[in-house]
């Protein structure tokens, strides 16, 4: 007799919105220079104001290979005065920093207050940057660690490419994960079946195109972010000349004919694109969009663009009306192809 494991839509279990309340924010200590040709060291000030920050209101947990590792992150963070009481360490060896692809999904059941974590494969955006074989194991030694259950759907998924308004809600991109370098043989349909029975969502809506620059193949976190359970934020390039003019057109006209859970249409807000950031002839994915909704802060990168970080912290600040909007320079690590809410994956409370 085989026995039937349940999804965990099936056990009641789904994925919350990033702006509900949080446990804890999980991260992987940046250490693989090829990230940051030629400049990692300058991305660690900013790093650990982004942990400073986040660990006011929620516990941040860091991943890191070894003692030596754990001691230099210290070192940075006592530079900052950061909070160390609110900051655990664990010693779980990765691969890379980004810690919202190959990290723990939580999943939790709001009725019985039971939490666990679902475990995607993760080939590092399509084979792009092997080895991947550490950071593919994290969210199962995470769950071990927290002696937390963990579901395996055995198909490639990552944190950046999904977003959700908690409410049963999911929105991706095409370009991502119907991209052939991650699940060939699986048709749209079937891959948007696993999104359903794994986050425990029930509405799954397609972007098109991410932005230029954009390794990951066009992941939804450089695009579109809820900002509570109808209304996303959604970038636009307001000069027409700019390569990414036409696709975030594209994307704006999608939202705009799409339907949310309940059958009404989501209020969209437009949030506009920073400056063109190009360093060693390299066009960088920089995008407000990117940000961290911790429990305190909202986390928002900007790129010493005067007018436009500006009015995009001021956007983001009427979403949030219960949460202080801060920017942080991310000029230095936007040349590692992402920012704060690539770097970071939520532990929601329950």
């Amino acid at each position: 007799m085989t026995l039937e494991i349940k999804t965990p839509r099936q056990s009641g279990f789904s994925f919350p919105a990033e702006f509900a309340k949080q446990r804890a924010m999980w991260l992987s200590w940046p250490h693989k220079e090829a990230s940051w040709p030629g400049k990692i060291e300058t991305i660690f000030p900013v790093y650990s104001q982004f942990i400073k920050l986040v660990a006011e209101g929620q516990r941040v947990c860091i991943n890191v290979a070894n003692e030596k590792m754990k001691a230099f992150a210290i070192s940075n963070l006592k530079r900052v005065e950061a909070d160390l009481s609110q900051i655990d360490f664990f010693f779980h060896p990765t691969n890379d920093a980004w810690c919202r692809d190959h990290g723990p999904a939580f999943v939790v059941n709001a009725v019985t207050k039971e939490k666990t974590i679902v475990d995607w494969d993760y080939n590092a955006w399509g084979d792009k940057y092997p080895p991947y074989d550490l950071d593919d194991v994290i969210p199962t030694l995470i769950g071990e660690k927290l002696n937390l259950p963990v579901f395996y759907p055995k198909i490639i998924m990552e944190g950046g490419s999904v977003e959700f308004n908690g409410r049963g809600t999911l929105l991706t991109t095409t370009s991502c994960l119907l991209n052939k370098n991650r699940n060939p043989n699986l048709s749209q349909k079937e891959i948007e079946k696993y999104l359903i029975d794994y986050y425990g969502v029930e509405n799954v809506l397609w972007l098109g195109d991410g932005i230029v620059g954009d390794d990951t193949d066009g992941h939804i976190d450089d695009l579109t972010r809820f900002v509570n359970e109808d209304s996303v934020v959604t970038v636009v390039e307001e000069n027409k000349s700019d390569e990414n003019y036409e696709p975030l057109q594209e994307n704006l006209k999608m939202l705009s004919t799409m339907r949310l859970e309940n059958g009404k249409q989501m209020n969209i807000i437009e949030l506009p694109m920073p400056h063109k950031i190009i360093y060693e002839d390299q066009r960088l994915p920089a995008s407000y969009a990117n940000f961290y909704i911790a429990n305190k802060y909202v986390v928002v990168p900007t790129f010493r663009d005067s007018k436009n970080d500006t009015r995009a912290l001021d956007i983001l600040q009427k979403c949030f009306v219960d949460r202080k909007v801060v920017g942080l320079d991310s000029t230095d690590l936007i040349w590692g192809l992402g920012s704060f809410h690539c770097l970071s994956q939520q532990e929601p409370e329950v």
